[in-house]
């Protein structure tokens, strides 16, 4: 499929609205316009440098740690928490209690990231390893509907107060499932020939218009 052929999906009608069916991803992918290959290369130089100077850090380890701690505060504070990054790395006891479900939250965040990258040593990159991220992620925090592990039942969407004025309202859960199931088998399909980079922005596309979750879904994808 070329990039400039693609059609990212339809609009098909529930009850009372419409729900975004985007087409799957699991196929080859190419392009002709070479803006695209200009930019994979910046971003590729820029890894490149990223990974020389971790060579010569002192403790890369600690330099790691600390941009989690950073990634997962930036991340968090999208969805409105409102945790600075000096309240992060204080114990749970120093934090007053209208800010602790918050400072849960992203602590929440940087150990689904930590124990997601352990996990890929023996597992694969899958729907059980984000079930398992998810479920560490909205473990012991105040938000309604958050259902650790579990993909959603019924429709969701994004922004608007109800269906009725949603921004954006992703695929019914008939359709929801067997675009899982499309989404996992090209994270996984080592016969599509395409840079790292490029599977990288398509998987987080189709995860977040998927939107599997009640709760978390861009945390999850920031992550990924």
């Amino acid at each position: 499929m070329k990039f400039e052929d693609f059609k990212s999906g339809i609009y098909r009608s529930q009850y009372q609205y419409k729900s975004f069916l985007p087409a799957g991803v699991n196929q080859e992918w190419t392009w002709n316009d070479p803006r695209i290959n200009v930019l994979l290369e910046k971003a590729t130089q820029a890894l490149g440098e990223l990974k020389a100077f971790s060579r010569i850090v002192p403790n890369v380890d600690l330099f790691i740690s600390m941009h989690i701690l950073k990634e997962a505060n930036t991340s968090s504070r999208i969805e409105e928490t409102k945790t600075e990054i000096d309240d992060v790395v204080k114990e749970a006891d120093a934090i007053v209690p209208e800010k602790r479900d918050d400072w849960q939250e992203v602590q929440n965040y940087v150990q689904a990231m930590n124990e997601a990258i352990q996990h890929l040593d023996t597992l694969p990159l899958s729907l059980r390893l984000i079930r398992r991220t998810h479920e560490i992620l909205m473990n012991n925090v105040g938000r309604k509907h958050r259902a650790p592990a579990e993909f959603r039942t019924n429709q969701n969407w994004i922004g608007g107060s109800s269906l009725a004025d949603a921004s954006y309202i992703p695929p019914h859960i008939n359709d929801m499932h067997d675009l899982l199931d499309d989404f996992e088998q090209f994270l996984r399909n080592d016969k599509i020939m395409v840079p790292h980079l490029i599977r990288c922005a398509i998987a987080h596309y189709q995860f977040e218009t998927i939107h599997p979750f009640f709760d978390g879904n861009g945390r999850i994808g920031r992550y990924s």
